[in-house]
């Protein structure tokens, strides 16, 4: 597998690199290369992720500096809260970490989300790194730095933005993902698609089972690099959602309804699963999406066994839940339509009414 390198631009001309590689033999290189030699590494991650990728990652970075240490924290999105924030901050002071220092975010989503705000907040600011070890944060949470944590019920109320200096993907970390998880990952690939490229869409549908067997890495990196350089094009113009960045959230409002009333029970990515096909029935119904188009996607989710409904919860629970969405917006909700495979928009006009009726589709 060749290098491969993707540009993020942030904040005018300064950009950071996103590498797609095969294992950790570069990764000293990588931060050498952003002038990060000497500084003095912290490594955050959990205790999934700790006893698989940690040491690798470690002796690795032995090239970049003499002064390592580590914050592991319990794995899972309960952790995923001020109180390890809070944490990772005793260790950093008790460690010496000053404005020049690095920490390095290895693991999913949650340890990025974390490490990001650790590092935006400590200090007033200091620089970090993702190391994405799943799909989900690969495609999504590892790039356009938002950063943050889930306050009381309520998801990633609580954050900051802060751009990574370099975002480094390892291939191979993808084979010791569980099934369920590298099913996540496709649920936000699926969204990137029909968010605005209907043959990334249609083309990992088709391929479905390679993917799902993930021996092609080369497949899955121009997977990847496809959904990077989508989202990377959607953050640089508009790096702080004020308008075309809404539409990353494509099946999020119903999908973080139902992950916080499930109590986080159902992973990050089946949630947003069953959004995509509650916001593309309710897209039908508005005559924007064909029936076909709607089987279509929905197929699309079943083809990577992403849940299609969701159990023990009612229609005006779920309702309920999505009007206390961070993205509201003078009381109405900003919520994502499609107007085709491959076409969304932002609307504001969604009622109570149309919003339960795509709700009772996807719950039993």
């Amino acid at each position: 597998m060749e290098q491969q390198i993707l540009n993020v631009k942030r904040d005018g001309d300064f950009s950071y690199p996103i590498y797609f590689e095969k294992d950790f033999s570069r990764l000293a290189e990588s931060m050498n290369g952003e002038g990060f030699h000497g500084s003095k590494l912290c490594i955050v991650t959990d205790t999934h992720v700790a006893p698989l990728y940690l040491e690798a990652v470690r002796e690795s970075l032995k090239e970049v500096s003499e002064e390592i240490f580590t914050f592991v924290f319990e794995a899972g999105e309960r952790s995923k809260n001020l109180n390890t924030v809070q944490d990772l901050y005793v260790t950093l002071i008790r460690n010496g970490m000053d404005r020049k220092g690095i920490l390095i975010a290895l693991g999913g989503g949650v340890v990025g989300d974390l490490t990001g705000f650790g590092a935006a907040t400590f200090l007033r600011g200091i620089d970090f790194i993702q190391v994405p070890t799943t799909l989900l944060s690969q495609v999504d949470s590892s790039v356009g730095g938002k950063t943050g944590v889930d306050f009381q019920q309520y998801k990633n109320m609580v954050g900051a933005f802060h751009q990574p200096r370099l975002v480094y993907m390892n291939m191979s970390t993808l084979k010791s993902l569980p099934e369920s998880e590298f099913a996540c990952g496709m649920g936000e690939v699926l969204k990137t698609g029909l968010i605005c490229d209907k043959e990334l869409f249609r083309s990992v549908c088709a391929r479905h089972e390679d993917l799902k067997e993930r021996n092609d890495t080369v497949l899955l990196s121009e997977v990847i690099r496809r959904c990077c350089e989508i989202k990377a094009g959607v953050v640089e113009r508009d790096p702080r959602e004020q308008g075309e960045r809404a539409l990353l959230n494509l099946g999020h409002t119903v999908g973080h309804a139902v992950e916080k009333l499930k109590d986080f029970q159902l992973l990050h990515g089946q949630c947003v699963g069953i959004g995509l096909i509650a916001a593309a029935f309710l897209s039908e119904k508005r005559c924007l999406l064909s029936e076909g188009e709607y089987k279509e996607i929905s197929d699309g989710c079943r083809k990577f066994d992403l849940p299609d409904h969701v159990e023990g919860l009612t229609a005006d629970e779920i309702l309920s839940a999505t009007r206390k969405d961070k993205k509201m917006e003078n009381g109405q909700i900003k919520f994502i339509l499609m107007d085709g495979i491959g076409s969304s928009f932002i609307d504001c006009t969604v009622t109570d009414e149309e919003l339960r009726s795509a709700i009772m589709e996807i719950v039993s």
